[in-house]
C-alpha cells in the first residue's frame, strides 16, 4: 500500500529533523541510536522486507570505514595527531597569519583522516588557543568546524559522504578526479575563510602562539599508523592509474583502507585497543542508515520530493547550481549523508553516470558544505558542539551558527560552483 508507506517514510524524515534539530539540547541520545530505531521501525512496519536488509547495505562503504577509522585511530591512541598538533601550535606567528595557518592545517589535515576525527581532537586546541589568546572560543570553534568541513571536500576519504559518491556513482579514477578538480577551489575558500571570521568577530585577530606541552608518542604506532594512510593513499592513487590504463584494478575501492588496516592489526603495540578506538557508533549509524534510507526511497517519499526540485537532468551552469542549491537545502532536512545515500539513485535515475564527473563533483562539494550553513547539515557538528559542551558546560545557539555560516555557505557555494563551471564548460 503505497499511501502507507509514503506515511511511514514522512514520520520517519520528520522525527529525524526534529531529532537532529533538538540534539543539542539533548545530547544523551547518540545520532547513531535513533538512526537504529528508525532502522527497526522501517524493518517492523514492512518499509524495508526482512529477505531485502542484506542487499540495502553498502558493504564496499562500511568496509572502507572500518579501515580508515582503524588507521585514525592508531594514529589518535599513537599521539602522532596530538603531535601535529602540538608542532603546529608552536609556530611563531600570530593574527592574521596564524588563522590561515589554523585553517590549512585543520581543512587539509581533515582531508586524509575524516572529519571527525578531526572534529574531535580540534576541539581541545581551539579552546586552548582561546583561552591562551583572550579570545572568544565561539569564534575559534567555528573556524575549526568550518575549515575541517571545507578541507574534506577534495578527497573521497575527507568525509563519509565522499565515500558513497566515490564508491557508488561509477566515477573513474576517483582520488585523481576529486583531488584534480576539487583540490584548487578547497585551498581558496581555506585561505578566504580566516578574513571571513575576522570581519564577524574582531577579535580573533589576537590568536597568536599557544603554549602546548609536548604529547608522549608511542614511535612504533605513528609509524605504523602514517604509514599505513599514507599507503591507503598511495594505493587508492596507483589504483586509479591502473584504471585509466585499462589494467586489472579494484573496483570496490573500500576494500583497499580495510586490507592496509588488516595488514597493520598484528603489528600494533595492542590491537585490541586500537579496534576498541574504532569509532563503531558511525559504522552502526551508516549500517542503520543504509536499511533506512533503503525504505524511504522504496516508498517513493523522496522521489516525488526530488523531482519536484529537479524533475530533469541538466548541464552546465543551470546544472551545477541545481544540484548544488537542493544538495545544501535538503542536507539541512537530514544530514548530509543520509541525503546523499538517497539522492545518488535519484542522480542515476535521471541519467547521471560515470561520465558525469561534473555532477558527482557538484553533490560531493554542496553536500559537504551544507555543513557550514547550520550545525543540521553535518556530523562533525554535532561532535564540536559536543565537545564544546562536555568541556564548557555550554553550547551554540541555532542562530549564532547561521550568523556566521550563511556568509561562509555562501563564498564556497559561488567558489566551488564558478571554478567547476570554467573547468569543465568554459576551458
Amino acid at each position: 500500500m503505497l499511501w502507507s508507506d509514503e506515511v511511514v517514510a514522512a514520520a520517519e524524515l520528520a522525527a529525524l529533523l526534529v531529532f537532529l534539530a533538538s540534539r543539542v539540547k539533548h545530547p544523551k541520545l547518540p545520532v547513531w541510536a535513533f538512526m537504529s530505531l528508525l532502522a527497526f521501525v522501517s524493518v517492523s512496519l514492512g518499509l524495508v522486507p526482512v529477505d531485502a536488509i542484506g542487499s540495502a547495505i553498502d558493504y564496499d562503504v562500511i568496509l572502507f570505514l572500518i579501515g580508515m577509522f582503524s588507521l585514525v585511530s592508531m594514529a589518535e591512541s599513537s599521539g602522532l595527531l596530538d603531535y601535529l598538533a602540538y608542532r603546529m601550535s608552536s609556530l611563531r606567528i600570530s593574527g592574521l597569519a596564524y588563522l590561515l595557518v589554523l585553517s590549512l592545517f585543520f581543512g587539509l589535515l581533515s582531508a586524509l583522516v575524516v572529519n571527525d576525527t578531526m572534529a574531535m581532537m580540534g576541539v581541545p586546541l581551539a579552546l586552548s588557543i582561546s583561552e591562551t589568546a583572550g579570545v572568544d572560543p565561539e569564534a575559534i570553534v567555528l573556524l575549526l568546524a568550518f575549515s575541517l568541513t571545507i578541507g574534506s571536500v577534495f578527497t573521497p576519504i575527507g568525509n563519509p559522504q565522499n565515500v558513497l559518491i566515490a564508491v557508488e556513482s561509477g566515477v573513474s579514477a576517483p582520488l585523481t578526479t576529486f583531488v584534480e578538480y576539487l583540490a584548487v577551489p578547497t585551498v581558496i575558500n581555506l585561505l578566504l575563510l580566516p578574513p571571513v571570521m575576522a570581519v564577524l568577530y574582531p577579535n580573533i585577530r589576537k590568536t597568536g602562539r599557544v603554549t602546548v606541552t609536548k604529547p608522549n608518542v608511542d614511535r612504533r604506532d605513528a609509524i605504523i599508523a602514517a604509514a599505513g594512510i599514507a599507503a591507503v593513499v598511495v594505493a587508492l592513487v596507483i589504483n586509479d592509474y591502473m584504471e585509466l590504463t585499462g589494467l586489472p584494478h579494484f573496483q570496490n575501492i573500500g576494500f583497499i583502507p580495510f586490507v592496509v588496516a588488516a595488514g597493520a592489526y598484528s603489528f600494533a603495540r595492542d590491537p585490541r585497543k586500537v579496534v576498541r578506538s574504532v569509532d563503531w557508533g558511525t559504522i552502526i549509524f551508516f549500517i542503520s542508515m543504509f536499511i533506512t534510507m533503503y525504505g524511504i526511497w522504496r516508498s517513493g517519499l523522496f522521489w516525488e520530493m526530488s523531482h519536484a526540485l529537479i524533475p530533469s537532468m541538466t548541464t552546465g551552469l543551470p546544472g551545477i547550481l541545481e544540484i548544488g542549491a537542493v544538495s545544501v537545502a535538503l542536507s539541512q532536512l537530514m544530514s548530509n549523508v543520509p541525503f546523499v545515500n538517497l539522492f545518488i539513485d535519484y542522480m542515476r535515475q535521471l541519467g547521471y553516470g560515470p561520465g558525469s564527473a561534473w555532477a558527482w563533483l557538484t553533490l560531493a562539494y554542496s553536500s559537504t558544505i551544507a555543513g557550514n550553513l547550520t550545525f543540521l547539515g553535518a556530523a562533525s557538528n554535532i561532535i564540536i558542539l559536543e565537545g564544546l559542551e562536555s568541556r564548557r558546560g555550554r553550547s551554540m545557539s541555532f542562530w549564532r551558527f547561521l550568523r556566521a555560516g550563511a556568509l561562509v555557505t555562501a563564498i564556497n557555494f559561488a567558489v566551488y560552483s564558478a571554478y567547476l563551471y570554467l573547468v569543465f564548460f568554459v576551458r
